[in-house]
Formats: structure tokens, C-alpha cells, sequence
């Protein structure tokens, strides 16, 4: 048996090509691609060419091994065929691989995208930034506004409301357009810092805004809070600022004071050991309301906004007006995504601690205060952390205490506050004497000083409350119940000093008229 070759002997093909011959031999394996680009390369004409094969009459002859073959006398000749329809799929080919090419070049134009998105992220900054300097010029005007109209009202003697940032008028949200991350900058508490946030002889006096910002976000981290409700840690930094800037600069309630009841009940929290005792719920109700009690707070209390009928008054109809209004300010600061530090609680959880939240706020109202303290009372001695209402009825009173708490700091710390206190109150109780609106004799310039205004709050308010709350928390009472009892030792001193030198001067000077005295004693 022979092998394969020899089965198949190669055949010759004799070709015209340019009038001469040309003999083409190939294997009869060969494919008919094969044999097309053998015929174009044997005839001088390029390959891939579609070709025709024709015969001296002229007729096709199949281009394929099977091929009829011919002689030198009869010869076969390679015609190219017409480039009409195999130009045009060409051209389509040629079309389709150009804009692949552009597709790719398209993608892989890495450095043109950055600078095209550079330029424009660059374009929409500048205009954040330009329609937030429209905003900060609508507020100052607005602030102008409201200067003139208390210039007017001081002369004219005409009543004005207390203009508060949120009235019934606005629609959206006031709070300052900011950039997505937070600018205040990120401190690194020392050891000796962490611990002194837990006492309540924190000095309070000595930190910055940002450097309040920052403790106040180590707490939430501390607690367990933003583990527990799966907090946004930039969200958190948000809301902080969001908090900070809605509290006005009074003398008093302002952003400073909502950093002392803070640091008091983070304080409270480790010393009687509530998370012990309370869930981190709780922990979260507590810090949330100690962060926001005071919110947008104007500057004059309830009696004011009842008395001269303020807007509040009016929209709260006299029921604990600010504190209605904190709540509002607060909620509606977390009803802004960017701000929602509870966007990841559920619904229901939320929905409670919102409720639970609110009423803490309203707690705040000392018009309340011998409601709440006689409520807790009856259930202290006997005091069951597992009963709801008990344990509602311990929050409301720790709210209160460290709301009304500089006294149990040390001296150096609680007494500035004094002053800011009263020259809160003078500032309203100035502002009651030109609208013909009673005045109280607590808040009144030529009747209060600093030894009358503090003693009987002290005795009568704060230590009654905080000796109720030693019967649950024994280990209150050095660190916390003794300074208070040495505040109002403190004062009652000042205030023999002060009848003494009144005394004094009623027998020097017998002819001085008794306010001039007293004013006298009370620069003094």
C-alpha cells in the first residue's frame, strides 16, 4: 500500500499571466484559500484580491483542488474581480475598526478625563461657593434687619417678638450651606483628658469650639453609640456642627452651656455607672438630649415669651414655649440627611427615641421642676430599674441635674456662670422695663446680687434634688452633693459680708439714699 503522497500527486495548473506562461504546481491537500493566494502571488497580484479563474473561452473554472487541469496550449487566466461589492464590505470593515479604535482610544484617555473632571468639579465648587456667599449676604441683611427693628423698638417703647432663627414662615431647613466633609479638625485626646471628661470638675473654660466638638464626638464613640446605631462617623461630625451653630451667642445658652450639661451627664453616666444599669438606648437618649436642650434658644426665658406674646408663645400656646422649640430645631436639624446620625436605626427604634428624646427637652422646663422631683421621689425608695416608668422618671431628673449643675464644679469654674446668668437676665429684665412687661425680682439689676440669686437656688433646688438622686447613687455625694453644700456656705458668707458693709455704710453715711448703697455694695 503506497503511502499518502503518493496517493495524491501534486497537479499543475499553466497560467497566462501578461502573455506569458506560468506553470503552478500544488498539492492536491491544498484548500481553496490556499490555492487563491497561490493563483494572486503566481499572476503579480496582491493577496486577499477576490479573483476569478477563467479558461481561453473564457468560461469560470472553479477555484478548488478538484480543478479541471489544462495544458501549455490551454492556458487559464486570473482576472481580479470588480472592487464594487467587495470595496463596499471593505469600506465597512474599514469603518467599523475605525471607530473601535476611537472607542478605545475614547476609554483609555485616562489623564484628558481627570482633567476634564477636574475642571469640572473645580466649575461647580465655585459655584457652591458663590451661592453660599449669596445665602451668608440674605443672613446679614437679615441680621441688620433685626438690629434695626430692636433699635426702633428700644426707642419707640413699641413690643417686638423674639425673633428666633426658625419661624413660622420657613419652609426648608436654615442651617448654613457647608461642605460635604466636616472642616473642623480631628484632636487627639491625651489620657489625662479622657479621664477628666468623666468628673464633673472638668474645667470647661479652657477649650475652643472645635476642640468641644471633638470631646463631644469621643463620647459618642466612647458610649458605644455610633457602634450600637451604626452612626456615619462623617455624618456625626455634621450633625455636631449643625448643633453648634444653631446655638446663638447669648451670654448664657449658648454653645458652651450645651457642652456643660453634655460633659456633666457623660460625666453622671460613669460615675453612678449607668451603663450598668440602662440600656445604650438609654445612653444615646440622654447624651442626644443633653446635646440639644437648649437649641436656637434666644436669650429670654418663658415668662418673657408668654408675657410680651412671642411668636413661640403664640405657635406653643404658653405650654413650655423654648423647650417646645428646641425639640422642633433639633428634629428638624436630623430630618437633613447629611445630618441624620439615626439614618441607620429603625423606623420603630427611632420612632421611640425620638418620643423618649422630646421628653427629656420638655423636662428642662423649670416650671416643672417640683412635678418631676416629687414624682421621683416617691419613686426612690423604692426604685426599680426594670420598670419603664421608673426608669423615664430617672432620666427626666438626671437631664435636670445637669442642666442646673455648674454649682457642683469647682468655684473657679461655676462662678463665671453666675455672671453669665446674670447678665442674661439683666438683659431681659432691661428689655421688660421698656415694654411695660413685669419683671422679677430675681432678674432685676438694681434689686439681685450674685449671694441672693445663688443662695436660695441652691438650698431650695439643687441640693434637695441631688440628695434625692444620692439615695440611688451613694457615690454622688463627695464628688458632687458636698460641693453644693460648700457653694452655699460659700455664699451665705458673701452675702453676711455684704449685710455687714451695708450696715456699715447706713451708719457712715447716713445720708446716702438706700439704692445708691445697694448699688454700691452690689459693684463691689
Amino acid at each position: 500500500m503506497g503511502s499518502a503522497s503518493s496517493s495524491y500527486p501534486p497537479r499543475a495548473l499553466y497560467l497566462d499571466v501578461d502573455g506569458k506562461m506560468q506553470k503552478v504546481i500544488f498539492s492536491q491537500h491544498c484548500s481553496p484559500y490556499d490555492i487563491r493566494e497561490l493563483l494572486c502571488s503566481s499572476s503579480n497580484i496582491a493577496r486577499n484580491t477576490a479573483i476569478s479563474l477563467v479558461d481561453p473561452d473564457g468560461a469560470l473554472v472553479s477555484i478548488d483542488p478538484t480543478m479541471p487541469s489544462n495544458s501549455p496550449s490551454f492556458l487559464y487566466k486570473v482576472v481580479p474581480q470588480s472592487t464594487g461589492q467587495a470595496g463596499e464590505k471593505e469600506d465597512m470593515f474599514q469603518n467599523v475598526l475605525t471607530q473601535v479604535a476611537e472607542q478605545f482610544s475614547r476609554a483609555f484617555r485616562i489623564n484628558e478625563l481627570k482633567t476634564e473632571v477636574t475642571n469640572r468639579l473645580a466649575m461647580l465648587e465655585k459655584r457652591v461657593e458663590l451661592e453660599g456667599l449669596k445665602v451668608l449676604e440674605i443672613e446679614k441683611c437679615k441680621n441688620d434687619l433685626r438690629k434695626l427693628r430692636d433699635e426702633l423698638t428700644s426707642r419707640g417703647g413699641g413690643r417686638m417678638n423674639c425673633a428666633c432663627k426658625y419661624n413660622f414662615s420657613d419652609d426648608g431647613k436654615k442651617l448654613s450651606p457647608r461642605r460635604d466633609v466636616p472642616s473642623y479638625p480631628k484632636y487627639t485626646l491625651s489620657q489625662e483628658t479622657i479621664e477628666a471628661l468623666k468628673k464633673p470638675t472638668f474645667d470647661v473654660w479652657h477649650w475652643e469650639h472645635n476642640e468641644m466638638l471633638s470631646c463631644l464626638e469621643y463620647m459618642y464613640h466612647d458610649l458605644g453609640l455610633v457602634k450600637e446605631f451604626n452612626m456615619n462617623p462623617i455624618t456625626l461630625k455634621r450633625w455636631l456642627l449643625s448643633i453648634q451653630e444653631n446655638y446663638r451667642d447669648n451670654p448664657f445658652h449658648n454653645f458652651r452651656h450645651c457642652f456643660c450639661v453634655s460633659q456633666m451627664m457623660y460625666g453622671m453616666i460613669h460615675l453612678c455607672n449607668l451603663q450598668e444599669r440602662l440600656t445604650v438606648t438609654d445612653m444615646c437618649i440622654l447624651m442626644t438630649a443633653a446635646v440639644c436642650h437648649d437649641l436656637d434658644h434666644p436669650g429670654y426665658n418663658n415668662t418673657y415669651q408668654i408675657n410680651a406674646r412671642t411668636e413661640l408663645a403664640v405657635r406653643y400656646n404658653d405650654i413650655s414655649p423654648l423647650e417646645n422649640h428646641h425639640c422642633a430645631v433639633a428634629f428638624q436639624i436630623i430630618s437633613l440627611p447629611e445630618c441624620n446620625i439615626f439614618a441607620n436605626t429603625e423606623p420603630e427604634v427611632f420612632k421611640q427615641m425620638r418620643q423618649a428624646i422630646i421628653t427629656l427637652i420638655l423636662a428642662t422646663d423649670m416650671a416643672r421642676h417640683g412635678e418631676i422631683l416629687d414624682s421621683f421621689k416617691k419613686k426612690a425608695d423604692n426604685f426599680d430599674f426594670t420598670n419603664e416608668d421608673h426608669v423615664k422618671c430617672l432620666k427626666m431628673v438626671l437631664i435636670k441635674c445637669c442642666d442646673i449643675s455648674n454649682e457642683v464644679r469647682p468655684t473657679e469654674v461655676a462662678e463665671p456662670w453666675v455672671d453669665c446668668l446674670l447678665e442674661e437676665y439683666f438683659m431681659q429684665s432691661d428689655r421688660e422695663k421698656s415694654e411695660g412687661l413685669p419683671v422679677a425680682p430675681f432678674m432685676d439689676r438694681d434689686k439681685v446680687t450674685k449671694p441672693t440669686a445663688q443662695i436660695g437656688f441652691i438650698k431650695f433646688v439643687l441640693i434637695p434634688m441631688f440628695e434625692t438622686v444620692m439615695k440611688l447613687f451613694p457615690q454622688i455625694e463627695e464628688i458632687m452633693v458636698q460641693p453644693l453644700r460648700d457653694s452655699r456656705d460659700h455664699y451665705e458668707e458673701l452675702k453676711q459680708i455684704d449685710d455687714a458693709m451695708t450696715e456699715v455704710a447706713r451708719f457712715c453715711c447716713p445720708n446716702l439714699s438706700a439704692d445708691f448703697r445697694d448699688r454700691l455694695h452690689r459693684e463691689k
